[in-house]
């Protein structure tokens, strides 16, 4: 099965990945890690960093002539940050010494994860703990999942996402992001991240678009952050990935650990989620039907899993963002040394985070599928992979 790791630090020299269990065969190339990377950088409302880190994954094993060859794949991504000329980087992140010529930061911000971080490992100074729990760390997680990604697409399983909220500015209700996606799906769900990526911020309805455009401007020049809701739709998914027999093989389950294993997520829905829970019982589940020789729903509102197992129907899934804890107007925080209330210091950031988040949402899923889809129909290589999932079943 597929797993991945990552090591290193946002302003260290690199990040780096390793993805194992990735069968034999399958086409590969930097090029094919490089578009989802650049998307991860495009949006809206975004940081000073994104202006000067191009990245691009570097593969340095597991890849002959194009093609995987089933042992662990390595990946690198060089940190422009700490390369630049007169970057101070080098001397704060060095491995050796004892950085007595560093100045430890000792003032937390208000939600995120500096003090728990110095209260679990008894630091001294904040910057470990900045530097392992920063959003940089997706670069690479992208990278890694965006392979299992491309596994996905041999077999005719297609991901896409879009935003359907920012701040206050959203739709409406369930049906209203329906009336969007629709359309787009008989292309597969990446017509809609395409569509969506026409938008800087990654809103499928452009008046919509405008409106979060304009409440990103004001709440950047109140010196905050925003937040907000994607959803991520699946595509080409056959009945029956996961299971109903054990509660750790539920994939909805695991679909959502991936989803708030990811930096600053707050909350994940399948299909109605929570607006389910006020609803009428009839206006919630989908009436199932025989069609062309295969059972169906008439709706998806299940969002495409029952029972933990997918029914065949596109898998919907929505993830919420907190508002970035850095930001220009400070908090009141406590020096951990001194014990003195103070204001927040300030780090740079983003003021809307979820354009990019997006695409991280939208690789970190792909390992679980994938997984879910190697148990039913896996082998070693995607040639035994085809044997076993003929393109008639799809």
């Amino acid at each position: 099965m597929i797993r991945y790791l990552t090591a290193g630090e946002s302003h260290g020299p690199q990040i780096t990945g390793i993805i194992e269990g990735v069968p034999a065969g399958l086409p590969l190339t930097e090029d094919d890690i490089a578009h989802h990377l650049a998307r991860r950088q495009e949006g809206y409302g975004r940081g000073g960093r994104m202006a000067f880190e191009k990245d691009r994954a570097a593969i340095s094993s597991g890849v002959r002539f194009g093609k995987t060859i089933g042992s662990p794949i390595t990946l690198t991504l060089k940190n422009r940050a700490y390369e630049r000329d007169k970057s101070d980087w080098p001397r704060v992140m060095a491995m050796e010494g004892e950085g007595s010529d560093v100045e430890p930061i000792t003032l937390s911000r208000p939600g995120h994860a500096d003090l728990t971080g110095v209260q679990k490992y008894r630091f001294d100074d904040i910057r470990p703990v900045i530097e392992r729990s920063s959003a940089r760390e997706t670069a690479i997680r992208v990278a890694c999942c965006s392979i299992a990604r491309q596994l996905l697409k041999q077999v005719g399983i297609e991901i896409g996402a879009h935003v359907i909220r920012i701040g206050s500015v959203g739709y409406d209700s369930w049906e209203a992001a329906r009336s969007r996606t629709e359309p787009l799906l008989a292309s597969g769900a990446e017509a809609i991240y395409r569509a969506a990526d026409e938008s800087d911020v990654r809103c499928l309805d452009q008046e919509l678009g405008e409106r979060m455009r304009e409440e990103i401007k004001v709440t950047r020049k109140e010196g905050s952050s925003l937040g907000g809701i994607y959803e991520i739709i699946v595509t080409g998914v056959p009945a029956g990935l996961g299971s109903h027999v054990h509660w750790d093989r539920k994939l909805d389950g695991q679909i959502a650990h991936a989803i708030m294993g990811t930096q600053a997520m707050k909350g994940v829905e399948i299909g109605l989620g929570f607006e389910a829970a006020g609803r009428p019982g009839h206006r919630v589940h989908d009436e199932i039907t025989w069609d062309n020789d295969r059972f169906s729903r008439r709706t998806n509102r299940a969002g495409g899993i029952e029972g933990g197992m997918t029914t065949g129907m596109p898998i919907i899934i929505r993830g919420a963002m907190k508002p970035i804890p850095t930001m220009i107007k400070p908090l009141k925080t406590v020096d951990f040394v001194t014990r003195e209330e103070q204001d927040t210091r300030y780090e740079r950031s983003d003021v809307c985070a979820l354009p990019r988040a997006v695409v991280v949402a939208e690789n970190v899923i792909a390992p679980v599928i994938a997984n879910a889809f190697l148990e039913k129909y896996g082998g070693d290589s995607l040639e035994e992979i085809a044997e076993r999932y003929p393109i008639e079943t799809r």
